[in-house]
């Protein structure tokens, strides 16, 4: 049986920042401005008031501080509230496919491939600019890779679920190197008008070279020695945004802006249903490939929450993890869906000696759980 490593990974970072603090004082202008428009339904009390939000409360729910975004124009206009983001025309590079190619390059220099080598591009991500065609196949073309690309989806776990994938095409020999590519454009889907989520989501995009060992050649790669991946269905997390959404009866403009068509989650039961399972897929990793945690030198755990990864950490060291157990990115690039753990794992894995153990693990809506044991070679 082969051995699959990562050998190499790539991060672009978007060129625009948005604070704690320019979020909330944008959100409290609107909410101001909807409690005046709404004053006489609000104190016959048919419609609740607005409540306005803090920095505190958004760095105590979520861990969070800041942001990075493609568009920064209009995120704060709180006459529109939504980045303000020009459609690209045929000829040009899709926003997406743009934040790949940048991470991408990063990861092939690290590899030391060619885009020549590279026979697979899959792009994984929580949401896509269009259903066709591809923004792999796009992304494979910008590159100028061979072989085969396609797009794929598992919300916060895809990629994870990407380099499984990935791995099994090496593994039949339908491929020989693999870019997995995690372009997270996800602020538009933020719902900058709820205070409980106007905060959670920024842009970014990861990509991580995945060869057999044997082929591999770079100073800093990683072996994976497990995978698990599991989901379960669940509403908690939901985004009903569809191009069946402008076929509704009676349609209207003000459709696209109600809650729904954005992210949408209940908090709370997410923390209650989905930590269990991820704390018994782990555990159940861990026993079966009889490694002991003590053994694991890190955990690069999905970016979405602080509360939910210091929840996870705990739960496997039996204490609370130092940060060079368990590193956390969130507060500087907030969630950033499926590319969170990557980015952890880019930024935090250059400082492993030759035979120190990982785990990279993601988690989100589905539920989906993706956990993969790795080593330093």
């Amino acid at each position: 049986m082969h051995s699959i490593v990562i050998s190499g990974t790539g991060l672009f970072t978007p060129p625009h920042i948005v604070t704690n603090e320019e979020l909330v004082s944008a959100f409290n202008a609107f909410a101001d401005a909807y409690n005046n428009s709404h004053r006489g339904e609000i104190e016959r009390g048919d419609l609740p008031p607005m409540q306005h939000s803090s920095s505190e409360f958004i760095e105590k729910a979520s861990g969070i501080k800041r942001r990075y975004v493609m568009v920064k124009d209009g995120v704060l206009d709180i006459g529109r509230m939504m980045p303000v983001i020009p459609r690209r025309s045929e000829d040009e590079l899709s926003y997406t496919a743009e934040m790949a190619t940048y991470a991408a390059k990063e990861a092939m220099e690290r590899a030391g491939k060619l885009p020549a080598d590279i026979d697979l591009v899959i792009y994984g991500a929580s949401t896509s600019e269009r259903p066709w065609p591809a923004v792999a196949v796009e992304i494979q073309s910008a590159l100028g890779c061979r072989g085969y690309a396609f797009d794929m989806t598992v919300a916060c776990s895809t990629a994870t679920f990407g380099i499984s994938t990935a791995m099994d095409a090496l593994l039949s020999g339908t491929a020989s190197c693999a870019l997995v590519v995690n372009p997270e454009f996800a602020s538009p889907q933020i719902n900058f008008r709820d205070r409980d989520s106007h905060f959670i989501f920024g842009d970014v995009a990861t990509a991580c070279i995945l060869e057999r060992e044997e082929t591999a050649t770079a100073d800093n790669r990683f072996r994976i020695l497990d995978r698990q991946l599991k989901t379960y269905f669940s509403n908690n997390i939901r985004s009903n945004v569809s191009f069946l959404t402008k076929a509704e009866p009676g349609i209207t403009f003000d459709r696209f802006f109600e809650p729904d068509q954005f992210f949408v989650q209940q908090g709370r039961k997410v923390f209650k249903e989905l930590l269990p399972l991820i704390c018994t897929l782990v555990d159940g990793q861990l026993q079966q490939m009889k490694i002991d945690i003590k053994e694991i030198k890190r955990m690069w755990l999905h970016q979405a929450n602080i509360n939910m990864n210091h929840f996870v950490a705990r739960h496997l060291l039996g204490r609370d993890a130092e940060f060079n157990e368990a590193p956390i990115v969130l507060d500087e690039y907030a969630n950033t869906a499926s590319a969170g753990s990557i980015i952890a794992f880019h930024k935090f894995n250059q400082d492993l000696a030759p035979g120190d153990k990982g785990i990279i693990c993601s988690f989100g809506a589905g539920y989906s759980i993706g956990s993969l044991i790795i080593e330093k070679i």
